[in-house]
């Protein structure tokens, strides 16, 4: 299951950039898109060291905070279910505070309205579970704790402001299906007034981050490939105008906001960044990026070098393979009949696949708990290892079957 596509939060509706990079062919890295200063040519990429892509140059993370000196927002691109992607994420956050910059966090991860739970968890109002719960962790993102935890214990224990910065997921999933002109005025109201989806360049990037070996969408129509990136577009603008604003609304001299979020956003400066350019106030400072970029593709092929204008700087880590904290080897829908979540694809050689679930089972329980909703049955995955055995029921042709998932990564 090596960077496979574990999770489709949105399926067919929806597949955001952020889990699409995981499974992208290493041709995106070499797309002449971006930047027309460094588009034309490569950069070197180090393991464990970072290439700053403007000049070629190879620094290490200490070094880092001083090249970030005139910065004001920083987009770290990572790959959700990768440590190495989370670890740098810590480190980047560190260097800059060790070197006295007022950081700011700005997180994909949670949906803007709950900013009162993150401000609570900063002001150590509340444990953990308490936050995981009022938060909805597992309804908001879905993937597990464990992986942004320490960087969540770092920014509470050193007083470090925490931004939720994305859309309500339905909001988005509105603008796919409807449009902007046909939103209503509540939907309206999450998403800012100014939305560009007019970037070619863009539209080429989604293109290829589907098109990389993904058979799932094929046969769609150019209206909804248009739909879809509307609805990306939408997701970009809006968590780039809300990092804008927590910039300004803190005006302590030498603020940078960090924001952590899905590559694919980040990737070439189409994305986030080039959504935030219209907000982002005249001497504000400059926006740049991170990306981590593992030194080994899917197919343990090397990667020695990657398109200059992909980031501003590139994080050499290690070759990346199966996730930390397993997974089912399924999404899910909500249910077409009934409550709770509908199976709407099983990935090949995966655990419910070679279980025997298959896509249109509906999901009763989980090792004999009820799965009324996808924070419980995200909850529920987050608590397994590697190695456990799981029980599924599901419903299938009006009748209840079980099946005995082994929770086991696929020999290479």
């Amino acid at each position: 299951m090596a960077r496979k596509l574990l999770l489709l939060p949105l399926m067919l509706l929806l597949l955001p950039f952020s889990t699409l990079i995981a499974a992208a062919e290493e041709g995106v890295l070499h797309l002449a898109v971006g930047d027309p200063a460094r588009k034309d040519h490569e950069a070197k990429l180090v393991l464990d060291a970072i290439t700053d892509t403007a000049t070629g140059e190879v620094i290490g993370p200490q070094d880092l905070a001083a090249r970030l000196a005139g910065t004001s927002i920083l987009f770290v691109g990572e790959s959700h279910t990768s440590a190495d992607s989370h670890a740098v994420e810590l480190r980047v956050i560190e260097e800059l505070a060790r070197a006295g910059r007022p950081v700011l966090i700005g997180l994909e991860m949670a949906p803007y309205p709950e900013q009162p739970w993150l401000d609570r968890w900063v002001a150590g109002q509340l444990t953990e579970q308490g936050f995981l719960d009022l938060f909805h962790w597992y309804d908001s993102w879905g993937f597990p704790w464990a992986y942004y935890r320490e960087i969540f214990l770092f920014a509470r224990d050193h007083q470090l402001p925490i931004y939720a910065l994305n859309a309500p997921r339905d909001v988005v999933t509105a603008v796919r299906k409807k449009g902007f002109k046909d939103l209503t005025p509540e939907e309206a109201a999450h998403i800012p007034t100014s939305i560009d989806t007019s970037s070619e360049e863009h539209r080429q990037l989604f293109r290829a981050f589907f098109d990389s070996g993904d058979a799932l969408h094929g046969s769609l129509s150019e209206e909804q490939w248009q739909a879809m990136f509307a609805a990306q577009c939408t997701w970009d603008a809006t968590m780039g105008f809300h990092a804008v604003q927590a910039l300004t609304s803190r005006p302590e001299p030498g603020a940078i906001v960090v924001v952590l979020i899905g590559s694919g956003h980040v990737a070439y400066g189409l994305g986030i960044e080039r959504q935030s350019r219209q907000w982002l106030p005249a001497g504000a400072g400059k926006m740049a990026s991170l990306i981590t970029v593992p030194v080994r593709g899917d197919k343990g092929e090397k990667v020695e070098a990657v398109r200059a204008s992909y980031a501003s700087f590139l994080w050499g880590v290690p070759e990346e393979g199966d996730p930390l904290y397993p997974g089912l080897g399924l999404s899910t829908i909500a249910a077409t009949e009934g409550k709770g979540r509908q199976v709407a694809q099983v990935d090949e050689g995966g655990p419910a696949a070679l279980a025997g679930v298959a896509a249109g089972d509906r999901l009763l329980a989980f090792d004999g708990q009820p799965l009324p909703d996808r924070e419980t049955l995200n909850r529920l995955i987050a608590g397994k290892r590697w190695g456990d055995r799981v029980r599924l029921t599901v419903e299938r042709g009006g009748q209840s079957q079980s099946f005995e998932l082994w929770l086991r990564r696929s020999a290479r």
